[in-house]
This record gives structure tokens, C-alpha cells and sequence, in this order.
């Protein structure tokens, strides 16, 4: 004899919901309505998060069994997604924590009024600023997974440092609009016009957009390869759901490319925008020569950093 789903089973299937999945949880954050409604832009969201956990459910379950993961949900904002990936994962576990780093004070004290309400006991609420979050006493030396989504224009990059800093295994970021280096090609675009046809790529305002959007992410994977992770860019949802929709997967190896460096500072130099070196990409260091000694592989460092999974 078949046992009819309950209310809440129903509901849950009905919205394609993991099972288990707290409704409450949901209804808390405003992603559904008190009486389990759903509206089309909740349920945009609500894809995009179920989505990016996906992905980073896999990262976690590469950690080694019986470890207390750590998670860090960097421009947290109202913090969706670190409820729902506690909610999913956390909450099963008898160790690990979740942080949520947000310059806003009142969404991190609504974050930990809400985590309280619901009984999430490992997971912490910190109102840092980005230099204040690589070097707080309240967090660990080291961080499993750093992910940020749809962090703006240079939210992304300070998620990136952050990660850098806390010698992350893996980083899941979602980045949104991007500005600043739109904002250089701008300034420098009748120089450019008038040294590279090259330049044509962002002459009109939109391009200039567009395309400092593709050149940011693009320095962003090259900076990760350079600094010892293997990269994967692909798509978060379809594009019908969000047109920022860029998934940047870096898994720390501790192999880093020095072609990757050399490429980016090329990229910086072609487009003008050397200014960014000591600002975004400053782990970088000093150009290398051309000579890297016998034996040495073009692509990776001989002397890279042990991998953090293997510490």
C-alpha cells in the first residue's frame, strides 16, 4: 500500500526542491510566500542557488571523509545561498561551519537572527571589510571552499584574494557586472584607437562594456592558473534565467602556470590596463626571466606550494 506524500513532500516536488529541504528555511528568506507560493523571479533565484550548490556539493564531497569543512560565502548579502548549502549539506554533518562576510551590518545581524531562529549552530555571520576578512582572528587559517555569487564588479576579485589568502582547496564564483576595467579602457581608448585596430573591440560604449566584462573574467582565470589552480569556466542556468551566468571552478593542484602570469601581464600591457597589476593581480610578483633554469616546465612552477588537501 502506497503512503500518500504528505503536504509538504507535495509542495517540495511540485517546486523541484531536494528532498528534505526546508520549506521554512524558504519562507524565511522570502523566497517563497507564507502560503508555499513561488513567484517567477523567486524562482529564478531559487534555480540559480539549487544550481551552484550542485556544483559545490561535488567540491565538498572530494574533501576527505570524516573531515569539518569549511565554507565561506564572501559577499554574502542576505545569504541565500550559505542557508541553503547548510540546509542541504551542513546540517547532516557533526562538524563544519559555514561564514557568511558581509560590509553590510544589518544583513549580517538579520543573517544571525535568522540561523538562530532555525537552530544552524555552525554557521557565522561577520561584518568585515575585504582587508578585514583575510586576517581576522574569527576565521581559520584555511578555507575549504570559497564561493561568491553574482559578487559585483570587484566583489568577485576581493573573493578571489580572500581565497588566495586562505589557501582555499576549491573556489565556485558567480561574477555580476563589471565595471572597472571598463572604466580603463574608457580612459586610455583614444590612445588605443590610434596604436591598435584592436581597439575597435570597444570603441562604442556598449562594446566597451561587454567587453570589459570578457577581458575581467578572463584575467581572473589566468590569475587563478598562475597562482596553482586548475580552472573550469562553464554555465551556471540557462541563459533564460540570468545573463550573468559565468561559472568560474578553480581546484587548487599547487601547479602554477608561469605561462598563465606571463599571458596576463601581455593581456595587461596589449589593452592598456597595467595599472590593475598592483591593485588586482599583486601575488604575481615581479616579472620573471626568460631563462627558468634546466629541467624547468614552461607551464607550471618546479617550486609550487603543496596543496592544501595534501597539508
Amino acid at each position: 500500500m502506497s503512503v500518500k506524500p504528505s503536504v509538504e513532500e507535495d509542495l517540495g516536488q511540485n517546486l523541484g526542491l531536494r528532498p528534505g529541504q526546508s520549506l521554512e528555511l524558504l519562507k524565511e528568506l522570502h523566497i517563497l510566500t507564507r502560503e508555499g507560493r513561488l513567484n517567477q523571479d523567486s524562482r529564478r533565484k531559487l534555480k540559480q542557488v539549487l544550481h551552484l550548490f550542485q556544483f559545490i556539493e561535488a567540491l565538498l564531497k572530494e574533501l576527505p571523509p570524516g573531515a569539518a569543512p569549511t565554507l565561506a560565502d564572501h559577499g554574502a548579502g542576505k545569504s541565500y545561498l550559505g542557508f541553503i548549502i547548510y540546509d542541504l549539506f551542513f546540517k547532516a554533518l557533526d562538524a563544519g561551519q559555514i561564514y557568511g562576510i558581509e560590509t553590510r551590518p544589518e544583513l549580517v545581524q538579520k543573517s544571525r537572527e535568522l540561523a538562530e531562529r532555525l537552530g544552524f549552530a555552525r554557521m557565522r555571520f561577520l561584518n568585515l571589510s575585504v582587508a578585514e576578512s583575510e586576517r581576522a582572528t574569527e576565521l581559520p587559517a584555511r578555507i575549504d571552499v570559497v564561493t561568491a555569487l553574482h559578487a559585483c564588479d570587484t566583489a568577485t576579485d576581493d573573493a578571489i584574494a580572500f581565497g588566495l589568502a586562505k589557501q582555499a582547496r576549491f573556489m565556485a564564483l558567480v561574477p555580476c557586472c563589471q565595471a572597472e576595467v571598463a572604466g580603463v579602457l574608457r580612459g586610455g581608448k583614444a590612445l588605443a584607437l590610434a596604436r591598435t585596430p584592436l581597439a575597435e573591440l570597444w570603441r562604442h560604449p556598449l562594446h566597451t562594456r561587454e567587453f570589459g566584462s570578457q577581458i575581467t573574467n578572463v584575467l581572473r582565470c589566468l590569475y587563478l592558473e598562475a597562482m596553482g589552480y586548475q580552472v573550469t569556466v562553464t554555465e551556471l542556468v540557462g541563459w533564460e534565467h540570468s545573463m550573468k551566468n559565468e561559472l568560474i571552478l578553480a581546484r587548487y593542484t599547487g601547479q602554477k602556470k608561469r605561462s598563465a602570469a606571463e599571458r596576463l601581464r601581455a593581456m595587461l600591457g596589449e589593452f592598456g590596463l597595467e595599472s590593475l597589476l598592483p591593485v588586482r593581480y599583486a601575488r604575481l610578483g615581479p616579472v620573471q626571466g626568460a631563462d627558468h633554469g634546466p629541467g624547468s616546465d614552461s607551464g607550471s612552477d618546479s617550486g609550487s606550494d603543496p596543496s592544501p588537501a595534501s597539508a
